[in-house]
């Protein structure tokens, strides 16, 4: 089993910027996939962005040039960076991890609410 511990979320004007972490535990050696997804009310959950464990990353067009993601995996953590928020990025995040030869998990959810 693998347990994600997910902080950062919060509300923060247009034009702010958050910062989110996930913490991964339990039981594997080492994590394949690395990403974050969200989830906007009446909407369906979509990728943000993720990251491999060879450090090539995938963002949405949507987050491209605003966002940035970043591991570390001696702490098994993973990070998203939001600058230039917008009220279209309001959403429930989740953290998704997929560790080697395992299947993917998910976070509990952290809501970022980006007011205009």
């Amino acid at each position: 089993q693998v347990q994600l511990v997910e902080s950062g979320g919060g509300l923060v004007q247009a034009g702010g910027s958050l910062r989110l972490s996930c913490a991964a535990s339990g039981s594997f050696y080492s994590i394949n996939v690395m990403g974050w997804y969200r989830q906007a009310p009446g909407k369906q959950r979509e990728l943000v962005a993720d990251i491999r464990s060879g450090g090539i990353t995938n963002f949405a067009e949507s987050v491209k040039g605003r966002f940035t993601i970043s591991r570390d995996n001696a702490k098994n953590t993973v990070y998203l960076q939001m600058n230039s928020l917008n009220p279209e990025d309001t959403a429930v995040y989740y953290c998704n991890v997929q560790p080697w030869n395992s299947r993917h998990y998910w976070g509990q959810g952290t809501q970022v609410t980006v007011s205009s």
